[in-house]
């Protein structure tokens, strides 16, 4: 499987505020870039932070992308991925609309209950890990599942964790010209942190994009 990070972050790296709330850091540029990705990628991979602070469809908005998929012999929009391990994704949420194939990942330990929700409401359940998702091992099940590109869009947790597993293949920020500040706001990779043997990037490419610029990074 080819995994591609891809991020929007404030010049400080913040993602968000403090209060976890969803702020618009990119502009429509960017906006137009990352749903030429999505349009190319079998599944699209989100945190369930990212669900519940968020509640995003993660499905294409060009009518024009949308078509070529279908004269491609594939689905309107890509499948949405959840990692979430105790499964807290809302029935409800935009992800279960049922315009895309979801799945959501969870943990052996989840509780049972909503999963069987989670099941009633459209979701594919994965389970991979014990009391959290085991990624090296939720991965190949997608792979089972037809997802051979992956496009993962945060959050923070979850790129930490990707990463920490040697699992990102690509990485593509924008950084905005704006500070968010906050010793609480998400950034790009959260978790545990790296306190030696940190994972090296090269760097491919640069652009300006907006009012900011896009970095471009081969993380294989």
């Amino acid at each position: 499987m080819h995994v591609v990070v891809n991020a929007a972050m404030s010049a400080d790296g913040k993602l968000s505020t403090r209060r976890r709330e969803q702020v618009a850091i990119s502009g429509p540029e960017d906006f137009d870039r990352v749903d030429a990705l999505r349009a190319e990628v079998d599944a699209v991979m989100v945190g369930v932070g990212t669900v519940l602070a968020d509640n995003p469809s993660l499905t294409l908005d060009d009518a024009d992308r949308i078509r070529e998929r279908e004269e491609r012999g594939e689905s309107p929009h890509p499948a949405r991925v959840v990692a979430d391990s105790h499964a807290r994704t809302p029935p409800d949420a935009k992800v279960l609309d049922g315009t895309a194939e979801t799945f959501v990942l969870v943990a052996e330990e989840e509780p049972r209950g909503h999963r069987k929700s989670l099941e009633e409401a459209g979701a594919t359940v994965v389970v991979a890990g014990d009391n959290r998702v085991w990624l090296p091992d939720a991965l190949p099940q997608l792979e089972s599942h037809g997802v051979e590109r992956l496009m993962v869009e945060g959050g923070g947790e979850l790129i930490f964790s990707l990463f920490e597993s040697d699992l990102v293949d690509e990485l593509s920020v924008y950084v905005a010209p704006t500070i968010i500040g906050g010793r609480d706001a998400p950034t790009l990779a959260d978790g545990e942190g790296f306190v030696g043997e940190f994972p090296e990037l090269e760097l491919t490419d640069v652009e300006r994009v907006d009012d900011g610029v896009l970095l471009r990074y081969d993380c294989s």
